[in-house]
């Protein structure tokens, strides 16, 4: 292999049904750059040598997904203030002195959907509400908290999980009993679910959306299916609605761009190729 063509990897536990090699590879061929992006297995025992030693991969750099996403941070010499913030890095690269570098692109590919799909979405700045207290959670309260929301609200069915998100990012973060979700959702202009519910093959996300103001927007980190049941509910009583694919689509875009040199864009025809691999329909 030519040491002029540059690697790059989804890494993580498993990772045989990552779509990221598809993404990169499409960006890969359309601008004809000469790079390879593939997938390499680290199960958590081994994830923190992998990490440690990452330049005897033979990789320039990586996409890290569940459950390694905290060990690689650990490992980094250098972090963004995404990854800091959150104490995980989704994204990691070999500097030119040869220190491993991470970021946290997840929040990014949050306000990139939006941004892409529902322009001005953030103007108002005032009040969200974020369902559940996961890896996406955190991505999503740090991504509003940076666009200037005055209020985050952090509604989980395991309060102390919410709880212990709003004690990382303090001011403006607000933790909540799930009970709680039809008062919060009063003066909500934006309503986020990162839970897995309503997922194909998970249980739905049950919940009464009457109380929520029909100028607010609805979104979905779940892009499988491509419209949930929350999202078609708030769509039926007039909310805008944003499905979660681009999250995932405009995450791996600052990523390709460390890379490989080339700032890539979320086109309709990645789109397309991503939805006939999930054998979702638009």
């Amino acid at each position: 292999m030519s040491g002029s063509v540059k690697k790059a990897a989804i890494t993580g536990h498993p990772v045989t049904h990552s779509r990221s090699p598809l993404v990169h590879g499409y960006w890969l061929k359309k601008h004809g750059i000469a790079g390879e992006y593939g997938r390499v297995d680290v199960p958590p025992e081994t994830a923190e040598d992998f990490y440690r030693n990452f330049a005897d991969a033979g990789l320039s750099g990586a996409n890290v997904t569940v459950p390694n996403k905290e060990v690689a941070a650990a490992a980094c010499d250098w972090l963004d203030d995404a990854a800091k913030s959150m104490g995980a890095a989704n994204t990691i690269w070999l500097d030119d002195s040869g220190r491993l570098c991470g970021a946290n692109t997840d929040g990014l590919g949050f306000l990139g959907n939006l941004d892409q799909l529902a322009p001005g979405w953030d103007v108002s700045r005032e009040s969200a509400v974020v369902l559940g207290a996961g890896g996406a959670a955190r991505a999503v309260v740090w991504a509003l908290l940076s666009r200037k929301f005055t209020r985050v609200h952090i509604v989980n069915r395991t309060f102390e999980k919410a709880k212990a998100i709003a004690d990382m990012f303090g001011s403006g973060t607000i933790a909540h009993e799930w009970d709680n979700l039809g008062t919060v959702l009063e003066e909500a202009d934006l309503l986020v679910n990162t839970t897995s519910l309503g997922m194909a093959g998970k249980a739905p996300l049950e919940i009464d959306l009457s109380p929520l103001p029909k100028t607010a927007i609805v979104t979905d980190a779940v892009y499988a299916p491509l419209e949930t049941d929350l999202l078609r509910s708030a769509k039926a009583r007039g909310n805008q609605t944003v499905d979660g694919l681009g999250m995932l689509l405009h995450q791996a875009v600052p990523a390709f761009e460390r890379w490989f040199g080339v700032r890539p864009e979320v086109d309709d025809t990645l789109r397309n190729i991503i939805l006939a691999d999930l054998g979702v329909t638009a």
